[in-house]
């Protein structure tokens, strides 16, 4: 039972949300005697203002009687279409029965709802009659604020001040706005003035009122676009400031302008991160949000086993109530492992990091020392630019971790003769003396060239709208660059890293002497000359395991699912076409293709290659995406709807969950260290409207201040 002082609150916001009708729900068979019957959707068009639905429960409920109805015994069905559920669905004439006449209990439940819903119904708090300044007063202060959290929840700044008195110098981000507006606004100055003090419309309640509405529009607009359709779920958990597990939740669809789309969808605070409790969370967000879990068709996770794993992962447990929903590692994760599983497998490599660590936490741990190294970096970014090696423009040559080796090995040789502390002292000449040597500098642009192709690789993987077929395209090309510098790219780096050493002063090699090892003696070392070992045992082998890691990890012949999304990539006049592995393809979702929508889709397949091929206009497509964007342009999205639906799939399947991790790095703006208070309600309304700001932009203040007036009575009302 709710609390009597709360009931109309509650009514309120049912009203507000309106039935549940899943229309996009798989609804299940429920037999009756030899015949089996189930939820028809169509009652929904014919009952839209009252019948809801529950999916856990497969029963049909009245939402007015829920709220209103008054307990007459078993007439109109009793408590049927209020506690227990109506399930009887080879008698959907009970539905109108339950309408009854005009003195139902149905229909004065309905009166109930419906005077409750209108705005002049509202209990009126005030005494006597608004007169037409007052109502442009209350707009104007009104306004005023939600002009005000527009601006703070875009740019993600907190609201409340330490003290919001009168007489604090510093009241709050918000207040302080309000301050600003007073002062350059006459007429909003006077209505400030004049407004009581219980009627000033800048509470913290207030301001909680409008960020909840303007993140529920938010949210509104980003599910009125995906339209109930079929739909990818991206997932990742993380702590916040306040040490608190939450986790977020990123949908990608294709919109009805045939774009990918990743938009946040919320982030939820989870007490333990195990599969159940995450998957318990998921479904209490789609519940919320009106989604099916059947439409559902991918999901898409950075690879943890609480995640992907095969048994008790997430990926499992969503697996089992929708097997469409297939999962892929994110391409971004399975980059990194590739890098850090290269730089592990040999000690010379894990050694070079490490030395690079050490320089970087000696150099930046003194304020001192940064001072010097970017006083070094000013002369020779103003050298280069007098000698024309560099160019101006906006962000370029800004300062980063570690510079240029001749300024920092500088910096080195400072703290080594300056250092109070012997330690400090030691420390910097060993770095100075490992700087100095010929095999740092070989490695230092060795692993750049290595780094600098695997880096284009993951700033590719990380656009929203990547697609999976063009993805693992981008990674063969990765492999084909670094194959290209394993055979063409020796020279190129020997030169670079001779003219770096004679720039430092740093001893080349003889690369036709006898190798030998810094600090070892020649009688214990192998005979191989300088040249065999840096090329053969070093350049050669770090790329040599850097395709192998990306050979094992984005392996495509043992998936056979990216195998068949491949068929229809339009590159070279769809060349990669294959009717077979297509109908394989389809065969993944048996929920959208039937053994007679299979048979159907053999023949559009047919007609549609024909049709495209020797189509001019789907000469310069460029990917999956490209391709349905041009099928819709060219209006054979409806000639070829199966085919089309086959595109659609394969877009929607998820890349990578950089969207997610943007996510997380949004949260540490909006929560940080002096905001670790922020409720995880008011968290998920600022990243909401944080993250997605361009669809938050889009949302008109009256919009907003219409549901704020309609959520729950006011001392006053907008006119």
């Amino acid at each position: 039972m709710y609390n009597i002082n709360e009931i109309d609150d509650i009514r309120r916001k049912y009203i507000q949300k309106g039935p549940c009708q899943p229309k996009q729900h798989l609804f299940p068979q429920t037999w009756f005697g030899k015949f089996s019957r189930r939820f028809n959707c169509s009652w929904f068009d014919t009952y839209s203002t009252w019948l809801e639905y529950s999916i856990s429960d497969d029963s049909a409920f009245c939402l007015c009687c829920y709220l209103f109805k008054p307990y007459e015994g078993d007439k109109a069905g009793g408590d049927t279409f209020v506690t227990v559920g109506f399930r009887n669905w080879k008698k959907p004439d009970k539905l109108l029965e339950h309408v009854g006449l005009v003195d139902s209990s149905h229909n004065k439940a309905w009166e109930k709802y419906q005077n409750m819903r209108k705005a002049k119904h509202q209990l009126e708090p005030i005494l006597e009659k608004q007169t037409i300044s007052e109502d442009i007063n209350y707009r104007m202060r009104l306004t005023a604020s939600l002009d005000a959290i527009r601006y703070l929840l875009n740019q993600g700044l907190p609201f409340r001040g330490h003290n919001e008195s009168n007489e604090s110098l510093n009241k709050g981000n918000f207040l302080e706005l309000l301050e600003v507006f007073a002062s350059r606004d006459e007429n909003y100055k006077q209505a400030m003035i004049t407004a009581p003090r219980n009627n000033l419309m800048r509470a913290p309640l207030i301001q909680s009122q409008l960020m909840a509405i303007a993140s529920a529009e938010t949210t509104r607009l980003i599910l009125k676009d995906l339209n109930h359709d079929l739909f990818a779920v991206l997932i990742d958990e993380s702590r916040d400031i306040s040490i608190k597990e939450q986790m977020d939740v990123v949908i990608r669809y294709v919109d009805k302008k045939e774009c990918v789309m990743e938009r946040y969808l919320a982030v939820v605070h989870v007490p333990e991160t195990n599969a159940l409790t995450l998957k318990k969370a998921l479904d209490a967000l789609f519940c919320k949000h009106n989604l099916s879990i059947t439409n559902l068709r991918g999901q898409g996770y950075d690879g943890a086993s609480n995640m992907s794993g095969d048994i008790n992962g997430l990926k499992s447990l969503i697996l089992k109530e929708n097997n469409s929903a297939f999962y892929v590692h994110c391409f971004a994760h399975q980059l990194q492992l590739t890098i850090v599983a290269a730089a592990k497998s040999d000690k010379k490599i894990v050694t070079f990091f490490n030395t690079v660590a050490n320089i970087t936490n000696i150099v930046v741990a003194s304020c001192k020392r940064r001072d010097v190294l970017r006083e070094k970096q000013a002369d020779s970014i103003a050298k280069a630019l007098d000698m024309e090696e560099l160019n101006t423009g906006q962000g370029k040559n800004q300062e980063t971790t570690l510079k240029r080796a001749g300024d920092t090995r500088w910096v080195l040789e400072v703290v080594s003769d300056d250092a109070k502390l012997i330690e400090q002292s030691a420390s910097a000449e060993i770095l100075l003396d490992a700087m100095k040597q010929f095999d740092f500098i070989f490695y230092l642009n060795l692993l750049e060239a290595i780094l600098a192709i695997t880096d284009d690789l993951s700033q590719a993987l990380q656009r929203k709208d990547q697609d999976i077929n063009n993805a693992m395209r981008l990674v063969t090309v990765s492999k084909q660059r670094l194959q290209d510098l394993r055979d063409n790219g020796w020279e190129d780096l020997l030169s670079n890293i001779c003219s770096l050493c004679a720039k430092n002063d740093i001893t080349v090699p003889s690369m036709d002497e006898i190798y030998v090892p810094y600090g070892r003696k020649r009688r214990n070392i192998e005979k191989i000359t300088s040249l065999h070992y840096y090329k053969i045992d070093r350049f050669f082998y770090m790329i040599d395991i850097q395709i192998q890691e990306l050979n094992n990890r984005f392996t495509e012949t043992n998936t056979e699912l990216l195998l068949c999304i491949h068929c229809l990539d339009p590159h070279s006049s769809f060349e990669a076409f294959n009717i077979q592995k297509l109908l394989r393809f389809a065969s993944f979702y048996p929920a959208d293709f039937s053994p007679l929508k299979l048979m159907m889709l053999n023949n559009q397949l047919q007609n549609y290659i024909h049709d495209v091929q020797s189509n001019e206009d789907f000469d310069d497509v460029v990917g999956i995406g490209g391709l349905a964007q041009k099928l819709v342009e060219c209006k054979m999205d409806i000639v070829y709807p199966l085919v089309y639906l086959l595109i659609k799939l394969a877009l929607i399947l998820p890349v990578a969950t950089a969207s997610v991790e943007r996510s997380f790095s949004a949260m540490h703006i909006v929560k940080t260290r002096l905001r670790n208070r922020l409720g995880d309600s008011l968290m998920n309304d600022c990243l909401v409207t944080y993250i997605e700001k361009d669809i938050f932009k889009t949302i008109d203040n009256e919009v907003i201040l219409k549901i704020f007036n309609d959520m729950c009575p006011r001392r006053r009302t907008l006119k």
